[in-house]
């Protein structure tokens, strides 16, 4: 479940798509809600864009693609809700050739008062876990007053960090894979759960 690494087997397309995942820290950032429904972007070193999303709205099972761009040309990752959304929800992320990347799933009551989500592998076992920080209680107490951050243990190594910004206009995460010395996650995994809490999280707060 390493990252993804570009060789000279696949063709030029694959391989700057998959460049595309090489970063250590991105900006993710959602527009906000429209009739049509949400848009998020995905910025990498200097405030380029690296991914795109547009989310339907008045979807009763969640299904959400990462493209490389706002063409939305060239899709790089599909997430699926398995049923209608609901409290405790698993996500199959995968890509568009059909490569399972992993299952990402919402512990529904544990996330009352502090979000929590499974990570696990595509036979169902448990890998990691991307919990919420300590001041989950607090931060309900005030009403979402005080920015969220999400820690990504894998293995049980602490591999990423998802940050937010209070913003009453634009939900934003800074994301940081640089703990990750060891590439044990798969940053194609990594993006798709940011861009998940983005929508599912923020949704409710």
């Amino acid at each position: 479940m390493s990252a993804p690494r570009a060789t000279d087997e696949v063709p030029a397309f694959a391989r700057n798509a998959l460049s595309r995942f090489a970063g250590e820290r991105y900006t993710a950032r959602k527009q906000p809600l429209t009739l049509w429904g949400s848009v998020f972007r995905v910025y990498g070193p200097n405030q380029k864009l690296h991914f795109f999303v547009k989310q339907k709205a008045f979807r009763f099972k969640e299904a959400i693609t990462i493209y490389r761009d706002e063409s939305m040309a060239t899709p790089l990752i599909r997430i699926r809700a398995r049923h209608m959304i609901d409290f405790s929800a698993a996500y199959d992320i995968s890509t568009p050739a059909g490569e399972a990347l992993g299952v990402l799933k919402r512990e529904g009551l544990r996330s009352l008062w502090r979000d929590r989500w499974l990570i696990q592998n595509n036979e169902g076992a448990e890998i990691g876990v991307i919990e919420e920080d300590h001041l989950a209680l607090a931060r309900r107490l005030m009403l979402h007053l005080l920015p969220q951050a999400f820690y990504v243990q894998l293995y049980g190594q602490r591999v990423a960090v998802f940050r937010q910004h209070l913003n009453p206009f634009v939900a934003r995460f800074d994301i940081d894979f640089s703990l990750d010395t060891e590439q044990l996650l798969d940053r194609r995994l990594g993006i798709a759960a940011a861009v998940l809490l983005l929508a599912i999280e923020r949704r409710r707060g």
